[in-house]
């Protein structure tokens, strides 16, 4: 609800100053569009998490502080402010060994999803 108040305020603020006031639909997309935030509803720092999992991370899985640290956050923040909505939206997932990129995280980066992970190695390998 925060975020959403936050966006709201500016979307109103970019309606008064580059229209009538009013907001419709495309307002509201043009709006969001100039703040950042795609038809997904991600803004900068989902893509950056997203990214950082798919692409320096190769998908994961990876650990929190490690993916935090890649886009320069807090943990805390990036567990309790941008990991529900991925997880809500079929882009991560958490298991015990840590965050995994889903297909969909790939598919709205434009990355080729991997086809097959190769098997981690064991502790004594």
């Amino acid at each position: 609800p925060r975020i959403a108040n936050r966006l709201l305020r500016r979307v109103r603020d970019f309606a008064e100053v580059r229209g009538d006031g009013s907001i419709d639909a495309t307002t509201a997309r043009d709006g969001l569009a100039l703040f950042g935030v795609d038809d997904r509803g991600l803004d900068k720092l989902d893509r950056a998490v997203l990214g950082a999992l798919c692409e320096q991370f190769n998908g994961g899985p990876v650990g929190l502080s490690t993916l935090a640290i890649s886009v320069g956050e807090q943990p805390e923040t990036v567990e309790d402010m941008y990991e529900p909505f991925l997880i809500q939206q079929g882009f991560l997932v958490r298991t015990p060994r840590g965050r995994m990129a889903m297909p969909a995280a790939y598919h709205h980066l434009g990355l080729a999803a991997p086809t097959g992970r190769a098997p981690s190695p064991g502790l004594f390998d």
